[in-house]
């Protein structure tokens, strides 16, 4: 067929008979049988000592056909292993002429399946083939499937569009990835979204992908970069600013310089990586933070626009955030205000260049957002006031009531607290990060008294995936509080149900919830959530499904007629006792 012909088509320019050359002889002979054995003289392997051998393999039944494919794959092999050694030996221009012109001589043969191999490999050892050729390759899907990727990086680095074909799927998937450890139906408190370490998380798939795709290649990094920005600009997915931080330091791991020493960013990352790894800022590496920072020079304010996206990385800004709760205790032992910490002042520096990453880029505006004064001098003290609540309740709870009775836990928030939350972005950050704080402190009190305080926040930040993903892990501690009425009320109507008609992801995480803590929620209280989470025509098919997987567990869980006329002691509720530890 015509494929056989284009296969074989480069053997003519070599000067080699192909099977047209034998048809060709045969059909203009006399005596045929006397021509093929001339055409296997004139074409067989031109050994002295092979004339004698060839009857005997054909006595033995081997066919002349097996006998040359070995021969052939031996001396494949043999080529193959000679063509790596020669991009190895002598001076470099010797050596990749040697090679150009065995690409030259071979590239006509690319078709043939048994050749293919070879001038793969020669081109594969070539740090630039000729333009030509890589024309030619791309020109030909199977032949550009093929290639080596260190030849798909010669095509990529000049073919954009081609790249980002390539890269697209991947940065997709990765999405993806980040959406279903997010929504996963596993919930618990010690596990979650940012326990992965990040040397862990630079081993996923995608990012040793786009790691072995670059290679070496500075224009390809450019341009994933330049796909991140861009994509990042068009959907505010802050899971793109992870993968750039963690591209950057999966080529740190395998000491790849030639691209490392280019990128401005690259001394902060790893300073910055180190930190996330520790989950905490310490004091040495926070001034080293703050070197880069105050390095910035004149006229290089855009690698601003950079770090601002790598600080908007949630694993930054999640360190970031604990570090602040944690520097607020402190200060609150020391008896010292916000305004006085230097490293309290460097976090709030850094969340806010990671918050303020969208706004830089889209603006292409390269200078550090302004700080609110009053979020030092106002909120982070009303934070303080909290917890100081926190610390004289508990004394209270502890002293010998004489007859002043037990002392209420303060129930009322501040109105500056409620409007911080809702105009302030770091602020409101920060507040989620110490309600998340609270929660795991297994503090029911503070909890229920800030929680009216997330219905109305910054830019719906209570209402974002990574917040409900951790506050649902944390609130799995208080899960002996679901059996009261008024903790019910308090979360889930004065809470999550304000939103879950409008935010079909809140739905989502409030079934997730459910369906780990259902057997935890008093009866009455369970049906009239049941009916409230119900589906409705426009619910996506993961609420659906997560609804579905609900109602089976609560149908496994009614007890039949028959058990209810029998046991009718089981229906009363059990009383509450309430113990020290959910004081």
């Amino acid at each position: 067929g015509p494929g056989q012909a284009e296969m074989y088509a480069g053997l003519q320019e070599l000067g080699v008979a192909n099977g047209e050359d034998l048809k060709e002889t045969l059909t203009n002979c006399t005596e045929p049988l006397k021509a093929i054995e001339q055409f296997q003289t004139e074409n067989g392997v031109l050994l002295p000592s092979l004339q004698y051998a060839l009857p005997f393999l054909d006595l033995h039944g081997t066919p002349r056909l097996e006998f040359h494919q070995s021969v052939f794959d031996e001396l494949r092999e043999k080529l193959l292993e000679r063509v790596s050694a020669i991009a190895l030996e002598g001076k470099v221009e010797e050596r990749y002429k040697k090679l150009e012109d065995l690409l030259e001589k071979s590239f006509s043969l690319v078709k043939m399946p048994s050749i293919q191999p070879v001038v793969m490999c020669v081109m594969k050892h070539l740090p630039k083939v000729p333009e030509k050729k890589l024309k030619l390759v791309m020109a030909d899907k199977d032949l550009y499937k093929a290639c080596a990727v260190e030849v798909k990086r010669q095509i990529w680095q000049d073919n954009q569009a081609l790249f980002g074909d390539e890269v697209s799927p991947l940065l997709k998937q990765y999405i993806l990835e980040k959406e279903n450890i997010l929504f996963s139906n596993d919930i618990s408190f010690l596990q979650n979204f940012f326990s992965p370490s990040p040397k862990t998380r630079r081993q996923g798939e995608v990012v040793q992908k786009l790691t072995q795709m670059i290679g070496k290649n500075v224009k390809l990094y450019d341009m994933v970069l330049q796909f991140l920005r861009t994509l990042f600009l068009r959907t505010r997915n802050v899971h793109y600013c992870t993968l750039r931080a963690e591209l950057l330091m999966s080529l740190h791991d395998l000491e790849i310089s030639d691209i490392c020493t280019v990128d401005p960013c690259h001394k902060f990352t790893w300073c910055l990586d180190a930190c996330i790894r520790e989950k905490f800022v310490d004091n040495k590496r926070a001034r080293e933070l703050q070197g880069f920072l105050d390095g910035v020079k004149k006229g290089q304010e855009q690698v601003l626009g950079d770090l601002s996206m790598i600080l908007c990385d949630p694993f930054a800004i999640n360190t970031l955030a604990l570090s602040t709760i944690r520097h607020l205790q402190d200060l609150v032992g020391q008896d010292t205000l916000p305004r006085e910490s230097p490293d309290l002042l460097l976090l709030l520096r850094m969340l806010s260049l990671g918050q303020g990453a969208w706004d830089m880029i889209d603006s292409q505006v390269f200078k550090e957002p302004k700080m609110e004064a009053e979020l030092i001098t106002r909120f982070l003290p009303l934070l303080m006031s909290f917890v100081v609540d926190d610390h004289t309740f508990t004394v209270d709870q502890k002293l010998p009531s004489e007859e002043k009775g037990p002392i209420p836990y303060p129930s009322t928030i501040p109105e500056a607290f409620t409007k911080f939350l809702q105009e302030n972005r770091i602020a409101c950050e920060i507040g989620l990060y110490y309600i998340l704080h609270i929660t795991k402190q297994r503090n029911k009190n503070a909890f229920l008294r800030l929680l009216p305080a997330l219905v109305e926040t910054f830019s719906d930040l209570a209402f974002s995936d990574i917040f409900l993903h951790l506050l649902t892990g944390n609130l799995t501690l208080l899960s002996d509080e679901f059996a009261l009425e008024e903790f019910c009320t308090s979360l889930f109507d004065g809470f999550f149900l304000t939103a879950c008609s409008r935010k079909e992801n809140v739905h989502r995480h409030v079934l997730r919830l459910l369906l780990h803590l259902h057997h935890k929620v008093a009866p009455a209280k369970l049906e009239s959530l049941q009916k409230a989470l119900e589906p409705t025509k426009q619910s996506g098919e993961a609420v659906k499904e997560l609804y579905n997987q609900l109602s089976e567990k609560l149908e496994l869980r009614k007890p039949s007629p028959a058990e209810v006329t029998e046991t009718p002691s089981m229906e009363l509720p059990l009383p509450t006792v309430p113990t020290p530890a959910s004081r």
